[in-house]
């Protein structure tokens, strides 16, 4: 099996957001996975939703084995194993998160289902913090 580069972008606005972070990006690790640059760990106010709850983001590349969806039931694993109820695909909405693991680039595929899109569209073309974050992977 081949290695395939993804680009992660993890997102927390409760309790201590960068351990969360910290504690996903092990669990990522955990999982097989070489995770191969960080970003700088940005803060930045919510988006499209409001908050008091201000976010910790950080920019992933990772290599791994897993498929699209293998890698997304992944990452969802480790965002319910956290505490994460709810996304907000099947909540209808965004709100504050424990943890939030986006797959924005999967290596230079282009996939659309129900349950993922990549490349990630919102993340690489309209959210601001999100295209600072990315500036020096893409």
């Amino acid at each position: 099996m081949s290695q395939h580069k993804v680009i992660l972008l993890l997102g927390s606005n409760l309790g201590d957001p960068k351990k969360n972070i910290e504690f996903a990006l092990e669990k990522i690790r955990e999982g097989g996975n070489e995770i191969s640059q960080l970003s700088e760990f940005l803060t930045s106010e919510p988006v499209e939703f409001v908050s008091s709850n201000i976010f910790c983001n950080i920019a992933s590349i990772i290599f791994t084995r897993l498929s699209p969806i293998q890698l997304l039931d992944f990452v969802k694993n480790i965002e319910a194993g956290m505490g994460r109820i709810n996304d907000s695909k099947s909540s209808g909405g965004y709100s504050d998160r424990i943890i939030d693991i986006d797959i924005i680039k999967y290596n230079e595929l282009n996939f659309r289902s129900e349950r993922l899109e990549i490349p990630h569209k919102k993340h690489l073309f309209e959210r601001d913090f999100s295209k600072i974050l990315l500036k020096d992977f893409i």
